[in-house]
């Protein structure tokens, strides 16, 4: 599970949601905590210190460690359901908020319930996702076009750690909810047009030799 060469299933869901904070966070070791950060942390430890426990032919496991070494993932599951009746697996993934416009939480998900196939050899469905901030659960297919988008991101995360570039920042509405824009700083990267004068400056002597 600590294998330093698979992934961590939370750097998909940073990765969809921004390749700069993807490597803020996973190859420069950068972190730092704000209000919603915050509020997510309590909200997965409470998750996870649930009892694992059976109700109405469901057992419900919590904290549920998962590796997975052909696809190079590791992480933890917050929630795993199992019908006892037919042992159909359902992974659940806890968000502080509500449901996105973005695929960066479903995609966390697929990874999720693809690490949970290649440990049991049981092709799953379907996953939820649960918002606290609405209360509200919402079930995902795991159909063929989010598969192909989380191999895509696990491609492009594997590429990122080794590379252990820092990618140019892409400023948006999404910037303001990041515990990490003091560090990443997207507005003052939106200005800095040094790199795009270095590129423009080197096309030019090529043209001239």
């Amino acid at each position: 599970m600590d294998d330093p060469h698979l992934i961590p299933l939370s750097a998909l869901q940073h990765y969809a949601f921004c390749p700069r904070q993807c490597a803020l966070i996973h190859n420069s070791q950068v972190w730092s905590e704000n209000w919603l950060t915050a509020q997510g942390q309590l909200l997965h430890q409470r998750v996870d210190q649930g009892e694992p426990e059976t109700r109405k032919g469901v057992r419900y496991e919590r904290g549920v460690l998962v590796s997975a070494p052909r696809l190079g993932l590791t992480g933890k599951l917050d929630l795993l359901e199992k019908e006892l009746a037919s042992g159909t697996l359902l992974p659940v993934e806890y968000k502080r908020g509500k449901p996105k416009s973005h695929d960066a939480d479903a995609i966390q998900l697929c990874a999720q319930a693809m690490c949970l196939e290649e440990m049991t050899g049981q092709f799953i469905t379907r996953g939820a996702l649960w918002y606290w901030q609405v209360r509200h659960r919402t079930d995902v297919e795991l159909g063929s076009t989010l598969r192909e988008r989380t191999l895509q991101v696990i491609e492009q995360v594997s590429r990122l750690l080794s590379s252990g570039e820092l990618p140019h920042a892409k400023p948006g509405k999404h910037c303001s909810a990041c515990s990490l824009q003091e560090w990443c700083q997207p507005e003052s990267q939106a200005k800095d047009c040094s790199m795009d004068y270095l590129t423009d400056l080197f096309s030019a002597e090529e043209d001239n030799q």
